[in-house]
């Protein structure tokens, strides 16, 4: 195995948190999950975009980077570290929904924070349809996404592709996920292990 450092990135609905426990718990792995629970803005967000935007944003943008400062004090007992989130991603969300004087503040704070930050030695990026997201979205059944809709996460998953077309700041992987279910089917787990330890990184 070539990383130590794991990231499993998705849009909402892609399974990423769960791929990313599975993977902890086979390889003994430390892990970071985004708190989205701990966000007073998101269920507000969801109903109001626009409104809750900016504070919605800010506190996610603070949330990630203070999770990030945690990397280098790394728990001794655990060779591999695996995250559900990719601070470079955070500008997706920002560039999707702050307005124009939001967003030059946003880049103004941004910098200052991701200079810091520990960069992972693998991206895995769960590619998946809009539909297959919002199924998941709808069967997961949590309280504060009930009121996503279908468009923003048409623009969301077509605002992560683009971004992932073009990230080239470490190794990725792209794993269209739209067929897989690798919660339930081993055999789908066990293939896209392979394809994570398979995967060149130098």
């Amino acid at each position: 195995m070539d990383f130590q450092y794991l990231v499993i990135e998705g849009v909402i609905g892609a399974g990423k948190t769960t791929l990313t426990k599975m993977l902890a718990e086979r390889f003994n792995a430390q892990i970071i999950l985004e708190q989205h629970e701990e966000n007073p803005f998101l269920e507000d967000f969801y109903r109001d975009s626009k409104q809750y935007a900016f504070q919605t944003q800010l506190f996610f943008l603070l949330s990630r980077y203070r999770q990030q400062q945690e990397i280098p004090q790394r728990d001794l007992f655990h060779e591999m570290l695996i995250s559900d989130y990719l601070f470079d991603k955070d500008k997706i969300f920002a560039y999707l929904t702050l307005e124009f004087r939001e967003l030059q503040l946003y880049e103004k704070i941004l910098p200052l924070l991701e200079r810091d930050v520990v960069k992972p030695d693998l991206v895995v990026y769960l590619k998946s349809t809009t539909e297959r997201l919002m199924h998941n979205i709808r069967l997961r059944n949590r309280s504060y996404e009930r009121n996503i809709s279908a468009d923003y996460i048409q623009a969301l998953n077509n605002a992560y592709n683009q971004f992932f077309m073009h990230y080239d700041k470490t190794p990725l992987l792209v794993v269209t996920a739209t067929s897989l279910d690798f919660v339930s089917n081993q055999k789908d787990f066990e293939h896209l292990l392979d394809l994570i330890l398979n995967k060149k990184i130098k």
